[in-house]
């Protein structure tokens, strides 16, 4: 046989086989909205609060303990306070106070984007739909949900207009 023609006679029976067996690998989903619920009540009414409430109290109580103690042995940057009287220790609450409020909004604002940086990770969409479904309590609006490993084309867990839960391309 002739070995251009062999040559020929290879490449088309390979392109044959691919032909015939397909595309291997999954397809990423539609990238459309998916609706999860009619009724978008209770969603992330579950959702951990991580650092948040007691922990995030505590931190911050601890931290106003170390700014009175540091504040009171000092001698007020005001010149009209005298170390160590009533208008020294006032000084020392309200400006440790602002430092204790500050804290938790901090820790506060740094746990709200945490919970929006949160991922689910699903092998098809109509998993994702499902386990949406039934654990829409735990489930934070803003979590972003990969399907199919498809971390380019990820969704999003939204609320719609009409009070619908969706699922949205991001």
């Amino acid at each position: 046989m002739n070995p251009r023609r062999s040559t020929r006679l290879l490449a088309l029976l390979m392109a044959l086989a691919v032909a015939s067996v397909g595309c291997a690998h999954t397809h990423p989903p539609e990238r459309k909205v998916y609706v999860i619920s009619e009724d978008a009540s209770g969603v992330g009414s579950n959702v951990e609060s991580g650092t948040g409430g007691a922990g995030a109290e505590a931190y911050c109580n601890e931290m106003e303990k170390q700014c009175f103690t540091k504040c009171w042995r000092r001698k007020p940057k005001i010149d009209s306070i005298p170390k160590g009287k009533a208008t020294h220790h006032e000084y020392c609450t309200k400006r440790c106070r602002e430092e204790f409020n500050k804290c938790l909004d901090e820790l506060e604002e740094r746990e709200r984007q945490e919970s929006q940086k949160k991922e689910l990770h699903f092998p098809t969409m109509d998993a994702a739909i499902d386990w949406i479904r039934e654990h829409k309590t735990e489930v934070a609006v803003g979590t972003v949900v990969v399907v199919a490993g498809v971390i380019a084309a990820p969704y999003v867990v939204a609320i719609a207009a009409g009070g619908a839960l969706i699922l949205a391309p991001l």
